[in-house]
């Protein structure tokens, strides 16, 4: 962990978790990893989840071992032939880090399944108490975890050294009677405010009446109700193995586009300026 920033104050996220009472999240990620496990012609016999909320995920994959959420995993290595990352990249200070481990822990040619929140979550929630804070503080708090984006996430993947990544990602709309209703909400999923520099004092009333006013405005519909996005980021990637197919170098292909077409192929004009 030596130079990496610290996120996430782990101690408030563990009591966050602790005292979460609604599990909407957790299922709708459980959900998505249902479903690609569907689509995936094998039988995982020595499973693993990565989960703070192991009520909720037990039971997946037959007997798999649930491993607490941790910058370090009691993970051992070698040991799964699926690993399932359950929801909780997005609070981790660091996230290669978390996919690294995952992997190692894989067996050959075991697959990562790596459910996340991504950059689209709550972007009305967020941009409503930045614009209420600015505008009665001056200034600018930190109240909602930062979110990768898809790529960003993808590369991750790249990076953690495994084979076949994928990134997919699901935009889904929850509906609220009010902002206030949807941060009460959050709390009782386990999705407060954990991060390590949130303001340690009792925040003016003043801003949060200002917030809810502001996503009113934008975002309520005629009904009255609002909006809240939610970007559900699916991660999957292989450990790599001998047999797995792999991309042909540039340059190695013997069959022309066109022809596999059946088009004619027509050069691209040269610019004289070129």
């Amino acid at each position: 962990m030596t130079g990496i920033p610290t996120l996430t104050d782990g101690a408030a996220l563990a009591r966050n978790r602790t005292r979460a009472r609604e599990g909407l999240l957790q299922e709708l990620a459980r959900d998505e990893v249902e479903d690609r496990l569907a689509m995936v012609n094998r039988r995982f016999t020595a499973a693993a989840v990565v989960t703070g909320f192991p009520e909720i995920w037990r039971g997946l994959a037959g007997d798999a071992v649930l491993c607490p959420e941790a910058e370090v995993l009691e993970l051992a290595p070698g040991a799964h032939d699926l690993v399932i990352h359950a929801l909780g990249l997005h609070w981790a200070n660091d996230p290669l880090g978390q996919l690294i481990q995952c992997r190692r822990a894989l067996k050959p040619d075991g697959l990562l399944l790596c459910a996340t929140l991504g950059g689209r979550t709550l972007q009305e929630l967020r941009a409503a108490l930045a614009e209420a804070e600015t505008r009665l503080t001056g200034g600018l708090s930190p109240r909602v975890a930062p979110m990768a984006g898809i790529r960003d996430l993808g590369g991750l993947l790249q990076r953690a050294g495994f084979a076949l990544p994928v990134a997919d990602s699901v935009l889904q709309t929850l509906s609220y009677p009010s902002p206030r209703a949807l941060m009460h909400d959050l709390r009782a999923m386990g999705e407060g405010n954990a991060l390590h520099l949130r303001p340690r004092h009792t925040t003016r009333r003043a801003i949060f009446t200002e917030a809810e006013r502001l996503y009113r405005a934008q975002h309520a519909g005629v009904d009255g109700r609002v909006p809240a996005s939610i970007e559900m980021i699916v991660l999957s990637g292989w450990a790599p193995e001998a047999s797995q197919p792999r991309p042909l170098r540039p340059g190695s292909a013997t069959t022309r586009l066109a022809d596999a077409l059946g088009t004619s192929e027509t050069p691209m004009p040269i610019d004289p300026a070129d």
